[in-house]
Formats: structure tokens, C-alpha cells, sequence
């Protein structure tokens, strides 16, 4: 298990638990955080996981492909480190990630 520090919509610290394995997304939307919609399922499709990463920590991830970027270009609340939750496979790695639910567009 990984450790994920979240800060919610509402300005609310929380620390959830998840798998290695899975995606930062699935984690989120199994705490049911608000924000994390996922209506695509995790298919890169929607844009409905965006999150904010910590800046110390985005040099920890994957690369931002392409489908990413063209589907956070359309988002009016995108910053430097946004990044959708689908496209962030937890591994060990991460362990403590610091992410942001960026507010309502």
C-alpha cells in the first residue's frame, strides 16, 4: 500500500491508502473524492480525473502524453502541473504523492 495526500475541493487534508498497480484516478475515485468523475473510465476520453500534482513530485512521473495534453488544453482551471489521475500508474515510487482536486470548471 501507498499513501496519497489529497487536498479536496473544499481545502479538507486527507491521506488515502491504495494499491500499487492501480491508477492515482481509481485510488481517488474509490475514496470517493470529489472532483474525480471519471466518466470515461480511465480511458484518456474526458478529462473528468484532472488534478493538481506537487510540484516536488512531477518529476517523479511519467512523461504527459499527448491525448493527455490536447484534453487538458481544454480545461479553463489548467495549471503547469495538471495532469489527469487515469494517466498516473502508484508505484512504491510514489509513496506520499501530494496532489490537488483543482475547483469546478
Amino acid at each position: 500500500m501507498i499513501k496519497i495526500n489529497v487536498t479536496t475541493r473544499d481545502g479538507e487534508s486527507r491521506t488515502i491508502e491504495a494499491n500499487t498497480g492501480q491508477s492515482l484516478m481509481e485510488a481517488l475515485r474509490n475514496e470517493d473524492i470529489e472532483g474525480i468523475d471519471a466518466f470515461c473510465g480511465g480511458s484518456c476520453a474526458c478529462a473528468t480525473c484532472h488534478v493538481y500534482m506537487d510540484e516536488n513530485w512531477l518529476g517523479k512521473l511519467a512523461e504527459q502524453e499527448e491525448d493527455e495534453g490536447d484534453l487538458l488544453d481544454d480545461s479553463d482551471v489548467r495549471k503547469s502541473n495538471s495532469r489527469l489521475s487515469c494517466q498516473i500508474k502508484l508505484t512504491k515510487v510514489l509513496d506520499g504523492i501530494i496532489v490537488t482536486i483543482p475547483p469546478e470548471e
